[in-house]
């Protein structure tokens, strides 16, 4: 029989990570949103702030695919997502906008991820918005911020970070309307948390409907009661984040590198 891992330790939410902890974090998401089958090609963003003084902010090279993304490729830039260090390959400003507005005006907000997946931008085109169809997707009540469509999202429009930031409030999570999802989180962990069971909750509304059988509902009252029961606070996901870890420990190694 194998040993087991050494069982978990809860994160100090004290503890400020130092850069290269964070590095290691975020390739870890990219590697996993790969994984799960979250990514579109070479577009969108995982970001993660520096530490330290001024807005500096991990990106992914604009390029590779997320399962290619490692530590040390990822690219610190400033607010504006210019880049702040040497890098071969190329960054994406325009694509930074919609982190950028997060990242400067939520300071609470350490990650953010944003993601076009089939799911997530088919419950985007829905005027109903996410349903409360099972108890993974309860947990998002009051918890999803919605967001109108405005046009691609790019540096000529940046009156619209403004109603971006306005809409989301303190929410960990928004639906972009004919666009994506986003979250956010104090660490990579919960915002990695947020983006996977919002995916799931899109996942499962698409096969509810698509049997075609009429929806039953919840009581108000009921969804109420269920998303209260789901903890918050800082070390929101830390125990499956850690087993993913340990899973790309042994499957993609390279990540940390």
């Amino acid at each position: 029989m194998s040993a087991l891992p050494p069982p978990p330790v809860k994160p100090d939410p004290a503890h400020i990570q130092s850069e290269q902890e964070i590095r290691e974090d975020l390739a870890a998401a990219y590697r996993l949103i790969a994984h799960f089958g979250m990514t579109d090609l070479v577009f969108t963003h995982l970001s993660a702030r520096v530490p330290g003084e001024g807005h500096r902010f991990l990106v992914n090279p604009y390029g590779l695919m997320f399962e290619e993304i490692t530590a040390s490729s990822l690219v610190v830039v400033d607010a504006d997502g210019e880049p702040k260090q040497a890098t071969s390959w190329p960054v994406n400003p325009a694509g930074f906008v919609i982190h950028s507005a997060v990242h400067r005006e939520r300071h609470d907000a350490m990650c953010v991820m944003h993601t076009h997946t089939l799911a997530g931008m088919a419950v985007a085109a829905q005027k109903g918005g996410l349903l409360p169809l099972n108890q993974i997707s309860m947990e998002f009540d009051g918890r999803v911020a919605i967001h109108g469509y405005e046009g691609v999202a790019a540096d000529d429009n940046l009156s619209e970070r403004e109603r971006l930031v306005r809409d989301l409030e303190d929410k960990p999570c928004m639906i972009l309307r004919h666009h994506g999802l986003m979250t956010v989180g104090q660490t990579v962990a919960e915002a990695f948390y947020w983006m996977y069971y919002l995916e799931q909750a899109c996942r499962i509304q698409l096969a509810a409907q698509s049997s075609g059988a009429e929806l039953e509902l919840p009581s108000a009252e009921t969804v109420a009661r269920t998303s209260a029961q789901f903890s918050m606070g800082p070390t929101k996901g830390w125990l499956p984040w850690q087993a993913l870890r340990r899973k790309l420990d042994r499957e993609q190694p390279d990540y940390r590198n």
